[in-house]
């Protein structure tokens, strides 16, 4: 009896692999069927269908998938089918988290449509899964452009006015503050200038997504990425300790742009941060 058990476990279990193959072998047939007639959608699902049931097929079917998947992309596009584009490509991005070319289309779509913070991150994780990949890196200089504000590039260039921030941070790091928080962080400039002045612990949030991105990839090409913790947070939503472990006892920030603002707005943002800063005694 336990041999006979046995033995028709073995049969139901390749009965179940032989209906695996022959659905999965109907499903390529017909997505190549609707290929030919143009019917993206179809073959979409048709493909969604087969590499969920045959995962080792992946590598084989990846350049049509993609062409699939683009070509119904467009028409979800052209009808304003925008929920419905989103979730196709993630749905890729699902069975294919590290292809710098769904990453890039899925930016395109993105920027396209007004959601540049959003195509930013997509384009630069395209770039770093693939750094030669031209129309990526095309792509994010290119949206960088439009998120960049350009007093930043002047700020960034502007040698007195970062010698005078230096000067003051080491100041205050000389002083007693070792523990840095760097509001707004951009590229990260006054983070690595309290690190080098010696504190302790640097912590610098950033709001854009593309500086963000920026901010990591200059701080790691300085050799600081283990030394300043970076968030991706505005510095209100901050919170102790489950952003940072400790209040800080200095505060920096670029933040603020007088032209546009007014110097008037400092004073209540220094009110809204105090919950990040010591006490004095």
């Amino acid at each position: 009896m336990p041999n006979s058990n046995a033995k028709l476990h073995s049969n139901h279990r390749g009965g179940r692999e032989a209906s695996r193959r022959e659905l999965v072998s109907r499903s390529l047939q017909s997505a190549q069927h609707c290929l030919e007639n143009q019917d993206f959608g179809t073959a979409y699902a048709h493909y969604l269908l087969v590499l969920n049931l045959a995962p080792e097929l992946k590598t084989t079917v990846k350049e049509t998938f993609q062409f699939t998947l683009f070509k119904w992309a467009e028409e979800l596009d052209s009808v304003a089918r925008i929920q419905d584009l989103f979730n196709c490509y993630e749905q890729a991005l699902e069975l294919y988290p590290n292809d710098e070319v769904i990453c890039n289309s899925m930016g395109e779509h993105l920027f396209r449509m007004g959601f540049r913070d959003e195509a930013a991150g997509y384009f630069h994780k395209a770039v770093k899964l693939n750094p030669d990949f031209a129309d990526a890196k095309e792509n994010f200089y290119r949206v960088a452009n439009w998120l960049v504000e350009r007093w930043h590039f002047i700020m960034l260039n502007d040698a007195k006015r970062n010698l005078t921030y230096l000067r003051a941070i080491e100041s205050a790091v000389h002083s007693g503050s070792k523990s840095v928080l760097d509001i707004g962080t951009g590229t990260g400039i006054l983070s690595m200038f309290a690190k080098r002045a010696g504190a302790s612990s640097v912590y610098a949030c950033e709001l854009s997504k593309t500086m963000y991105e920026l901010a990591r990839d200059v701080v790691a090409a300085n050799n600081m990425e283990r030394e300043i913790k970076l968030l991706h947070l505005k510095s209100l939503d901050i919170e102790i300790p489950k952003h940072i472990p400790e209040r800080v006892s200095l505060v920096v920030t670029e933040t603020v742009d007088a032209g546009l603002f007014g110097e008037g707005i400092v004073e209540s943002l220094i009110h809204a941060w105090e919950h990040l800063l010591l006490q004095p005694k």
